[in-house]
């Protein structure tokens, strides 16, 4: 069984074991670039999840990733290693984008630290600024994009799990606007309380320091035990 799961910087377990987000961050695990740190991997949530079914576990899972390159990367593993038996998937905050740019991706995120080329920052500045006017828009973009991705994999027979890290489709919501029937394979879209971020918190779970958003080895234990029935009700 092959379990594959895909993400931002919480399925990735950033600084859940030790304080880093990327493998680069680190000086010993500098060549592997921008996957997760190793010692993360091994107590993500997705891991755990993973040897409870005693399935291999793969993950492109990125910090600071948008949903674009999210399912672009999911695209690009089914086509290139075949169908995994099961997906989770948690998806980013909705103003997040994917640049193409001199045949390279980049992830920029509203915070206005990313690292892009010279030639880009005039746009990635005009782009931060309007981020917040902005983000209903997106949101919806991302609800359709990910309905979308959803069908595909409904028609590729792939069990699939998702849910959102920290937004959740609020505005469409509060908005009257249509709302999908995703089954079982998205827990409560439309719900802030059902976010990865918000249903830790709730639960008692503490982010590895007040200045962070990320939570520790307890927290993914708990994510993967909220996940587990969820999961293999699906499979």
């Amino acid at each position: 069984m092959i379990l594959y799961v895909n993400g931002d910087s919480h399925s990735a377990a950033a600084e859940a074991a030790v304080p880093y987000a990327f493998a680069q961050d680190d000086s010993l695990y500098y060549a592997l670039g921008r996957i997760p740190h190793p010692e993360n991997e091994r107590v993500s949530y997705g891991c755990n999840i993973a040897n409870r079914l005693f399935a291999i576990y793969h993950t492109d899972a990125e910090s600071a990733s948008s949903n674009a390159r999210i399912i672009r990367t999911t695209h690009q593993y089914i086509k290139e290693e075949g169908q995994p038996d099961a997906i989770i998937i948690g998806w980013a905050t909705w103003e997040r984008e994917e640049w193409l740019h001199n045949n390279e991706y980049y992830q920029v995120t509203a915070g206005g630290t990313d690292m892009v080329p010279d030639d880009l920052m005039p746009k990635y500045k005009e782009w931060v600024i309007a981020a917040a006017d902005r983000y209903a828009e997106d949101e919806i973009k991302q609800h359709e994009s990910i309905w979308q991705f959803h069908n595909v994999l409904k028609d590729l027979a792939i069990p699939h799990l998702f849910f959102n890290t920290f937004s959740c489709f609020s505005h469409i919501r509060q908005n009257g606007l249509a709302q999908y029937d995703w089954g079982n394979n998205y827990i409560d879209p439309y719900s802030e309380e059902f976010t990865y971020y918000h249903w830790l918190k709730q639960n008692g779970c503490k982010t590895v320091n007040p200045d962070s958003y990320h939570f520790g080895i307890d927290a993914h234990d708990k994510w993967a035990d909220f996940l587990m029935p969820r999961l293999t009700q699906l499979l």
